[in-house]
């Protein structure tokens, strides 16, 4: 098949007759893309069945029926606010078509027979439909769609029109080759890509069977996960380096933190080691759970680098986690560690830049700044990246484009859903820390409605009276109009009237000296109760802190509710997460918060919040180049995911190179999915 037979589909909205300047405008906004491709791929959100053909008599309120009438007479508007009254009949009393706006007074003649689609209303115990959707003359009743799909459309964009868009673009459809197993189509009863459209698009007499939209979804599944194969095949055969120690750098540090490695740390730290061995460039997803260590075996991953003879660097999302890091990497390593952030000028910067040209300084923490154009490495062998979900999957290689074959090293702290982990990194290998580092309390967690507030504070007073350090995290900064919060500002006014000074504040709108100067007072024990947004769910490590409140938990996401609770249970107290929650909270809210109360396993939560209440917003900050699937849903098909991922390793384990006759077919796909990194590996052998 040849790139020709895509074009038509590559070809804008205009090509369709039709579809002027105007309508592919608002077709654009609704569907994300100007080409006809994008209108094939904008799918029905649900289907209006116009089969209920009831009589006046058992018309039923709020439904969507076709009646079977015939025209009484015409009651015009009196003025030009008022509507235009059809009065029409059946055998079994009278109803009212009602239009706002109505210039089709010859085409409904009195005495014309018609069939009327709409939803079903009434007004003073009449039987009405207001503007129905579809009226046709009740002998051509072909006319009259038994089942219509609805699309998600724009002010201005009506469903007749797209529905006559996508008559002609699904004509354009060439003959695909077919690029599945034929044992999965046999299995699964599915049918071609094309009829599959036709069947979900513009369906007959039924609503598409569900096997239709999930044939779609895994020809979108399939062409996701063979395109991140080859990149990540493409990444593998890049030349990397070899880079062995001695240990003697690892030794001082294991010494220096004087406890016992985890058996997921050490199982973590002999992969990454095989990948630095490893002539091949090392490209690895570090994933850990709150307070599982990940940090260690970054730190260990990086002296690897140096006692190797070349230097390393971690960048961190926000200066005061690069202080955080550069803290604990200068307590472990026994030699300097430099922090590079914005914050660092004048002669300090240039005597930095200059150390970390020629070699002198061999570890680097720092922020965005330490991929800037300006900075310079000798020699840079390992790049560490932390809370990546942070920097968009677009950044992910800056860091390893700063040296000659540097390996790359992310990690995360937010459990990432395995559905997710196939999605957005599945170019990566990946290791994951499961284990809790030694003498980690358990951390209780309770759920409390607002009302128990005299409560909640009464407990606080307790335990600040036993010398308790605890957080109070808020979702507001200032009071909002719109949503009636408790704002952090108001909140530590009331708290400080009730605690007095022990009482601060942090959040992101302080300037950040501020905010800096409260947080160092928390981790001091100056201050004992920290009033503060989420500033506090990465990069404050207090462990002398054992109370974690969190106000209007409902509305936070789950995963990040379990990184803010993993600010406590870091010491050798036993630590308390309160969950307040408001009176009242839909199923969804409290399956949720009983989720979270239930179990401390983040990989657990991550993987049960992705089915409770979708992908959406799971890692708390929307990805920068997500993968936004059109046909499939993550959640409800994700069992054809983990098939996808299978089988996309399994046929370029026989076909590398895409050549068989299936292989030529998945090039297809690969192109009619627009998966043009993977084309490009593919061209570039």
């Amino acid at each position: 098949m040849d790139h020709d037979s895509l074009a038509s589909l590559f070809a804008p909205l205009t090509s369709l007759r039709g579809i002027g300047p105007q309508v592919a405008a608002l077709m654009t906004r609704a569907m994300g893309g100007d080409r006809v491709l994008d209108l094939l791929f904008h799918m029905p959100e649900t289907y209006l069945d116009r089969s209920l053909r009831p009589s006046i008599r058992d018309a039923k309120p709020g439904t969507v029926a076709t009646l079977q009438v015939e025209v009484v007479r015409h009651e015009r508007p009196a003025t030009s606010r008022q509507p235009w009254r059809i009065v029409v009949k059946d055998d079994t009393g009278f109803a009212d078509l009602v239009f706002f706006r109505f210039t089709r007074e010859a085409q409904m003649p009195p005495g014309m027979r018609l069939l009327v689609s709409g939803k079903i209303d009434t007004f003073n115990g009449k039987v009405t439909i207001a503007h129905p959707e579809h009226v046709v003359p009740a002998d051509q009743p072909e006319r009259m769609p038994a089942i219509e799909p609805v699309w998600p459309l724009t002010a201005g964009l009506w469903p007749r029109q797209v529905a006559a868009g996508l008559a002609q673009a699904l004509n354009l459809l060439p003959a695909f080759p077919e690029w599945h197993d034929p044992a999965l189509l046999r299995r699964e009863r599915w049918p071609s890509i094309g009829e599959a459209l036709r069947a979900v698009q513009c369906p007959t007499d039924a609503p598409p069977e569900r096997r239709m939209r999930a044939r779609l979804a895994y020809d979108e599944f399939l062409a996701d996960q063979v395109a991140l194969a080859l990149v990540r095949g493409r990444v593998r055969a890049r030349a990397g380096r070899i880079l062995v120690g001695d240990s003697r750098h690892r030794d001082v540090a294991l010494s220096r933190f004087g406890f016992p490695l985890t058996g997921s740390q050490i199982t973590a730290i002999g992969e990454i080691d095989a990948d630095l061995a490893s002539p091949k460039r090392m490209l690895r997803l570090l994933q850990g759970d709150v307070g599982s260590g990940k940090t260690l075996v970054a730190i260990l991953a990086m002296l690897r680098a140096v006692e190797a003879g070349a230097q390393a660097a971690l960048m961190a999302p926000t200066e005061v986690l690069a202080k955080q890091h550069h803290r604990t990497l200068s307590r472990l390593c026994p030699f300097p560690v430099a922090l590079l952030t914005g914050s660092v000028k004048g002669k300090e910067r240039t005597k930095l830049l200059r150390a970390l040209k020629d070699g002198s300084l061999s570890i680097v923490v720092g922020t965005h700044a330490l991929f800037q154009e300006a900075v310079a490495y000798k020699d840079l062998a390992l790049a560490v990246i932390d809370e990546q979900h942070r920097f968009g999957v677009s950044q992910r290689l800056l860091m390893g484009g700063k040296g000659e074959h540097t390996d790359v090293l992310v990690m995360t702290a937010t459990p990432i859903p395995r559905t997710l982990l196939l999605t957005n990194w599945g170019e990566m290998d990946i290791s994951r820390l499961t284990d809790k580092p030694a003498g980690r309390q358990p951390i209780r967690t309770t759920l409390h409605a607002l009302a128990t507030m005299p409560d909640i504070l009464d407990a606080i007073a307790r335990k600040l009276k036993e010398g308790a350090q605890v957080y109070w995290v808020c979702p507001l900064v200032a009071e909002s109009e719109v949503i009636d919060l408790a704002a952090a500002e108001d909140r530590y006014v009331d708290l400080k009237g009730r605690f007095g000074d022990v009482v601060g504040l942090a959040h992101g709108q302080q300037a950040p000296e501020v905010r800096d100067a409260a947080l160092a007072a928390f981790a001091a024990g100056t201050i004992r109760l920290l009033v503060a947004t989420t500033v506090v769910e990465v990069g404050v490590d207090v462990p002398t802190a054992s109370v974690m409140v969190i106000e209007h938990a409902e509305r936070f996401g789950l995963a990040q509710l379990h990184q803010l609770r993993g600010r406590v249970g870091r010491g050798s107290e036993l630590s308390f997460c309160l969950l307040l929650h408001e009176d009242w909270v839909n199923e969804t809210a409290r399956k949720r918060l009983v989720l979270l109360r239930d179990t401390d396993d983040g990989f657990l939560i991550a993987d049960e919040d992705f089915r409770i209440r979708g992908g959406g917003d799971i890692l708390g900050t929307r990805q920068a180049g997500q993968p936004g699937f059109r046909l499939a849903d993550p959640v409800e098909h994700e069992g054809l995911l983990h098939t996808a991922h299978r089988d996309a390793a399994v046929l370029l384990q026989r076909d590398p190179s895409l050549t068989s006759p299936r292989g030529q077919a998945i090039r297809v796909l690969l192109r009619l999915f627009e998966r043009t990194a993977a084309m490009r590996t593919l061209a570039a052998g």
